[in-house]
């Protein structure tokens, strides 16, 4: 996938969280959780175009690494809302399954930067 259509992709999926965020309850442990989610869904984008800028195969291995952390944080407080009750599945089972694909996408990513940097 071209780094652009990646780039359009992050940034939608940090706007998609942005707006669940806004709409969960004014409660504590929604505070927490989506003042966690709003973190890491929204820097996964931010370092996605970090990586696009790397200087180095070993900068874009590290940097492709943190992006990967963030989306898969996002997926562990999406489950958190699913699983408390706070969130119907079905009401996040779209974004879930979009942070899903951009770990699997950033995982093989990394994957080939890895091969690549061996030979």
């Amino acid at each position: 996938m071209k780094h652009e259509n990646l780039k359009v992709r992050t940034k939608a999926f940090a706007l998609r969280i942005i707006n669940l965020v806004d709409k969960l309850p004014n409660n504590l442990s929604c505070q927490v959780i989506g003042k966690q989610l709003l973190r890491c869904g929204t820097s996964v984008g931010a370092n996605y175009r970090a990586s696009c800028r790397a200087r180095s195969q070993a900068d874009f291995i590290s940097k492709i690494g943190i992006v990967i952390e963030e989306a898969d944080e996002a997926l562990f407080w999406m489950e958190l809302l699913v699983e408390s009750g706070i969130i119907k599945e079905v009401l996040l089972q779209s974004l879930i399954n979009e942070a899903n694909e951009l770990v699997a996408i950033f995982i093989a990513s990394g994957k080939t930067a890895k091969e690549n940097n061996k030979n």
